[in-house]
C-alpha cells in the first residue's frame, strides 16, 4: 500500500503538483573537524577506546578467569557450560575488533595504491604491486612530500615491521579516522 504524500511536500501550480522547494538543514561540523586534537606522530598514533580497551577487556578477562576457577573447582556440567561460553565471548570480543580492522586495512591499501599511482615518480609506479599491505598502512602516514622517498626504502630494504617504516617518517599524515 502506498504511502500518501505530505500535503507540505507538494505545492500547487495551477493543475500541476511541483515538488515544493527544499527548506536549508543546518549541518552540525563533522566531529574530527569539532574537536581540537593534538598534532599525532610516532609516540602518540596508537588509538585507544577506553570502554574497549580499559573497561570490557578487563571485565572480560575478570569473567574468563572466574570461569577456569569454579570449572576447575566444582567440576560440574553447569561450571564447564560457563567455561565454553566464557571462551565464546572472548572470542566475540576479538573478533568485534579484528574484522572492522582488516576491512578498514583494505579500504588503507586502496587508498594508499591511488595515492602513490598520482605522487611517485613513473619508475616507483610499476613497482606499486610490490608493497605489502603492512607497508602500505604504515606509509598512509607519510606526507606527499616525502613518500616517494620512503617508498624506495622500503622496496630496498624490505622491513619486518611497520614500525621501521614509521620511524622513518618526519612529516606526519595524521589518521584520526582510524577505528
Amino acid at each position: 500500500m502506498a504511502r500518501p504524500a505530505r500535503a507540505d511536500a507538494f505545492t500547487a501550480d495551477g493543475d500541476i503538483l511541483r515538488p515544493a522547494p527544499r527548506r536549508a538543514v543546518p549541518v552540525s561540523p563533522s566531529p574530527e573537524r569539532s574537536v581540537a586534537r593534538p598534532e599525532q606522530n610516532f609516540q602518540n598514533h596508537a588509538r585507544m577506546v577506553p570502554g574497549f580497551h580499559y573497561v570490557t577487556a578487563p571485565l572480560l578477562l575478570l569473567y574468563v578467569g572466574w570461569a577456569i576457577a569454579r570449572a576447575v573447582t566444582h567440576r560440574d556440567w553447569e561450571s564447564h557450560f560457563d567455561l565454553v561460553g566464557a571462551f565464546a565471548l572472548a572470542g566475540v570480543y576479538v573478533y568485534c575488533r579484528w574484522f572492522p580492522l582488516r576491512a578498514q586495512d583494505r579500504v588503507i591499501r586502496l587508498e594508499e595504491r591511488l595515492r602513490l599511482q598520482a605522487l611517485l615518480p613513473d619508475d616507483l609506479k610499476a613497482r606499486i604491486p610490490e608493497l605489502r599491505a603492512s607497508w602500505l598502512i604504515a606509509l598512509r602516514f607519510a606526507s606527499d612530500e616525502e613518500v616517494a622517498e620512503l617508498v624506495r626504502w622500503t622496496l630496498e630494504h624490505r622491513p619486518t615491521t611497520q614500525k621501521a617504516i614509521k620511524a622513518r617518517i618526519t612529516h606526519w599524515r595524521a589518521d584520526h579516522l582510524r577505528v
